[in-house]
């Protein structure tokens, strides 16, 4: 079973609270050690000016002696909090795409690959960096006011008082830079994801941009959401410029005060020249993190704003709930459908379907455009959400299955075939766990055989190994469906479903697809969507649908002697067919 990880913030805290609990000490012993050096150079300046030489260069000694040590410390404690924020990201991203494949197409539609691809990369790293480089901030910052503070106090609380005078505007400053970065930040991610979904789409439809010569309207188009994009990531720069100038000058007026006030002091003898130099490193090391407040206040916002967007997808809930039922030791394939209806937004697409297949026979499902056979075929492996008590595997309620059993056992060819921008093989054998070994290279040889595809495919430049390109783009469309085909037929489930894998092959390659598809049902269960009755008639049943509803249900004989509408879609394609003889011949 696979590992699940928290993809809340507070969880992915507690699962890397080893690295980060470690880190932490590093920083609170590197923290100690700089308070140690501060208070070093103050004892060797005190020796110095009272000419107490050995005791000048033992104080220098120990104080290049705690810097090394807190240098090591600090790297230390970068490497594990970095490595936390990495491993989150790493756990985050996992649970991301786990997420996105449990999620169907309604969520698809809400937002665009590109959007969903930003989140899956910008966002993703932009919570990277709070995890990691801003909660080592955020902690540093922390140490290091204690540690500075407890040095500065033990000096002269009223020359504290005074270098911390600038601190109320500096945490407005803050406050307000803080607010602005989030809402900017979030703006400029959002679009960032509508340009990225303007490129991909206008990339995956890059021929027909080309065939309707559009390439000036693509590039206006592109245009404009660049220049949005362009505005929020300058507006978003310009507040960043702002803040850093801003903020160090409110920071830097405490050094400013020290040196006035603190010499002063030193001339007045009610402080030393050493607890003058220590009280200036103090200082130093305190400014960084006032000033740094901004920075982190900007790696928090960022990230706040990020995992926001990221929060949309963990928390979307998928149109199909996994079954809960216990999955079924062995499948034999007969199927039931029980007065099925499913609605999209208002529109019924099937109203009270039934019928049964019994195991190992064949059915044709028939019926014009827009009957409703795809949307059938795709609620057969609950790839929509198939509503309960509906669909029926060996006597099972298939909403009650596990999906992962299920879809074992309900193997689906969709009509649009998809194909990933790998080889024609690992295409076919996506399914197997090693789709390069000799075993699965032979598999994957006799399926593509069995889809009549095997002898174009050997003769692509390097045969199997031929890439397809994005979405198959280096194949024919009738290439596409029987490679798509080709790797149901891999699958071997005890039920297939297959989409009109007909639509775009000519008669001869029909031909032998069919002959392929009735050597499967001799060993499976067959559900063939079509609308061509020569197909229809290779299956054992036919079923016809009309507006959603079963109009028709029996044999090729009986249906044509019935005379309705499933004869008269076969009269309307043999009247189809000698025309186009007619045309055809010479």
């Amino acid at each position: 079973m696979e590992e699940r990880y928290p993809t809340s913030l507070s969880g992915q805290l507690r699962r890397q609270a080893t690295p980060y609990f470690v880190g932490s000490l590093l920083l609170a012993g590197q923290q100690s050690l700089m308070f140690a050096r501060d208070w070093l150079f103050k004892l060797g300046v005190d020796a110095a000016v009272t000419e107490r030489h050995p005791e000048a260069v033992r104080a220098a000694l120990l104080a290049g002696g705690a810097v090394v040590l807190a240098a090591g410390m600090r790297v230390l404690s970068r490497v594990l909090i970095f490595n936390g924020g990495r491993a989150a990201e790493y756990e985050l991203r996992a649970e991301l795409l786990r997420k996105l494949h449990q999620l169907g197409t309604s969520f698809s539609q809400k937002l665009s690959t590109g959007d969903i691809l930003s989140r899956s990369t910008n966002d993703l790293t932009q919570v990277r960096l709070l995890l990691g480089f801003g909660i080592l901030n955020v902690v540093n910052t922390l140490f290091a006011l204690v540690s500075a503070l407890s040095l500065m106090i033990g000096i002269s609380g009223k020359l504290t008082l005074a270098a911390l005078a600038p601190a109320p505007v500096l945490m407005l400053v803050t406050r307000w830079f803080s607010r602005q970065m989030f809402l900017r930040t979030r703006d400029n991610q959002e679009s960032l994801g509508q340009l990225s979904g303007r490129v991909q789409a206008s990339l995956a439809g890059v021929r027909v941009v080309r065939a309707l010569s559009l390439e000036a309207s693509e590039e206006r188009a592109f245009r404009q959401i660049s220049e949005v994009y362009l505005e929020k990531s300058l507006s978003l720069a310009r507040l960043r410029g702002m803040m850093f100038p801003i903020m160090g000058a409110v920071a830097s007026a405490g050094a400013v005060i020290v040196f006035w006030y603190g010499g002063s002091l030193v001339l007045e003898r009610q402080i030393s020249h050493g607890d003058f130099i220590a009280f200036s490193t103090g200082l130093a090391r305190l400014i960084w993190p006032l000033m740094a407040l901004g920075f982190v206040a900007s790696i928090v916002q960022r990230g706040r704003a990020s995992y926001a967007r990221l929060q949309e997808v963990f928390e979307a809930v998928p149109q199909v709930q996994d079954g809960t039922a216990p999955a079924p030791s062995r499948v034999e394939g007969a199927l039931e459908v029980r007065g099925l209806s499913y609605r999209i937004q208002e529109r019924t697409v099937l109203d009270e379907v039934s019928f049964q297949v019994p195991a190992g026979t064949s059915l044709a499902i028939v019926g014009r455009t827009g009957s409703g056979k795809s949307t059938l075929a795709a609620l057969l492996p609950r790839l929509l959400p198939t509503p309960p008590g509906a669909v029926f595997l060996d006597g099972h309620d298939i909403s009650t299955l596990p999906l992962r059993a299920l879809r074992r056992a309900v193997g689906y060819a969709q009509q649009d075939a998809f194909l990933f921008s790998t080889t024609v093989a690992r295409n076919i054998g996506f399914a197997l766990d090693d789709p390069d070994s000799d075993a699965s290279l032979q598999r994957i040889r006799e399926a593509a055989a069995e889809a009549q595809i095997l002898a174009e495919l050997d003769g692509l430049p390097e045969g199997l190994d031929t890439v397809v390109g994005e979405r198959g783009v280096q194949l024919s469309g009738g290439q596409r469906q029987r490679v798509a085909l080709a790797r149901a037929f891999l699958g071997e489930p005890p039920i297939l479903v297959l989409d009109d894998p007909l639509s775009a092959v000519d008669a001869r390659t029909e031909a032998a697809i069919l002959e392929a598809i009735e050597r499967q049902a001799q060993r499976r269960t067959i559900l063939l969507i079509t609308h061509r009755v020569a197909a229809a008639a290779r299956c054992d049943s036919v079923l016809v649908l009309e507006q959603g509803r079963v109009a028709e249900h029996g044999t090729h004989d009986e249906l044509l002697t019935r005379g309705g509408l499933y004869a008269a879609l076969a009269e309307e394609q043999r009247r189809e067919r000698e025309l186009a003889d007619l045309r055809s011949a010479p």
